[in-house]
């Protein structure tokens, strides 16, 4: 499941990729047969691949053969930063999440590879010991404050 998975999620990046806008609409049953798979499939790689957090907005329409609407949310160097800091990470996050946002930042190129490699070792597990709710506070602060340094 998981090469198809992957499969997928390549196939809709280079639709992305392809598009001038960054939105695209599929068809979830028409995808499916095309990759031999049930819709929930598409579902799947849709809801684990193509979140907020890493950039993406999904638009579910049902009737018609459901389509979905994917758009690819570009991060305006400052302006957005600021709600990213602010709305998504909020008092508690979790390293997956936080990951996420980390990896969607270097996608849109406003961190390089170096920097989030520092920023994902700066919240990892292993620098920050604890294994309680306090820990994801305390990944959210360390988050919120280098990338408020950084929309410096």
């Amino acid at each position: 499941m998981t090469g198809l998975s992957n499969i997928i999620e390549s196939f809709i990046r280079e639709l992305l990729q392809e598009s001038n806008t960054g939105i695209i609409e599929i068809q979830r049953n028409e995808m499916a047969e095309q990759f031999e798979c049930s819709p929930s499939q598409i579902n799947y790689v849709l809801s684990t691949r193509f979140t907020p957090y890493k950039g993406y907005y999904i638009e579910s329409r049902r009737g018609g053969g459901g389509y979905i609407k994917i758009i690819k949310v570009s991060i305006e160097k400052y302006s957005d930063l600021n709600e990213i800091i602010l709305e998504t990470i909020g008092e508690s996050i979790t390293k997956s999440k936080a990951y996420h946002i980390i990896e969607g930042l270097r996608e849109e190129e406003f961190i390089g590879k170096r920097e989030e490699e520092i920023i994902k070792a700066a919240i990892s597990d292993r620098s920050i010991s604890e294994s309680t709710e306090s820990t994801n506070k305390l990944r959210a602060n360390i988050l919120r404050n280098i990338l408020l340094i950084l929309s410096k």
